[in-house]
């Protein structure tokens, strides 16, 4: 029998994203993140982790963020870029819970990535964002709720989330999804978690 795949390990995405499997890949920026965006002021740092094909990239640099997109399979960062044309810049091979920040960020974008991660690397996850976040900066987007036990994509149970979060995090928007694509259907939520200020 083949080794098992582990979804933390960049190879298991490398794979799927050179073989084309890729049902969570909506091909187009969701619409609650664009309602966002219209209301959101310019010049903010944005990074983009788990970017996968990196529609959102565009979205957030017109709405004038200064963005950042990481993922650390190859073949994502290469659809990225090939996707963004002229923003390839702003798209790098790197590990989340590793890559040098240069400062921190205003603003986290979540789609598709917790989810992705297997549930042991939940709590470093948590971690890491409160630490790349500013104080009063915020982790917002899409989160996948789902009592199955299977993934990915791996879903959150219903006071799960909270419990990440709330040492460093106050949720100050939640919303339902309309218009997710079949895999999220019915799961997700559109929140909006910010940064408590350092004790």
């Amino acid at each position: 029998m083949p080794p098992k795949e582990d979804p933390a390990k960049p190879e298991f995405w490398e794979k799927r994203f050179r073989e084309g499997v890729t049902p969570w890949d909506a091909g187009r920026v969701p619409a609650p993140l664009g309602h966002f965006l219209e209301t959101e002021s310019r010049g903010q740092r944005v990074l983009i982790p788990g970017c996968g094909s990196g529609y959102e990239v565009r979205a957030f640099t017109e709405a004038g963020f200064d963005a950042l997109a990481i993922d650390y399979a190859v073949a994502a960062v290469e659809r990225a870029q090939q996707t963004l044309g002229p923003l390839a810049r702003l798209v790098r091979i790197a590990d989340f819970f590793e890559f040098d920040a240069q400062g921190r960020f205003d603003l986290i974008y979540e789609r598709a990535f917790l989810c992705a991660l297997p549930r042991r690397l939940w709590p470093a996850y948590a971690l890491r964002v409160a630490e790349l976040l500013r104080p009063g900066g915020r982790l917002a987007g899409f989160f996948f709720f789902d009592d199955n036990e299977r993934g990915p994509p791996f879903g959150l149970k219903a006071d799960e989330l909270e419990a990440l979060l709330g040492g460093h995090f106050e949720r100050i928007a939640d919303a339902a999804v309309e218009g997710s694509i079949a895999m999220f259907a019915g799961k997700e939520r559109w929140q909006v978690w910010q940064r408590k200020p350092e004790v």
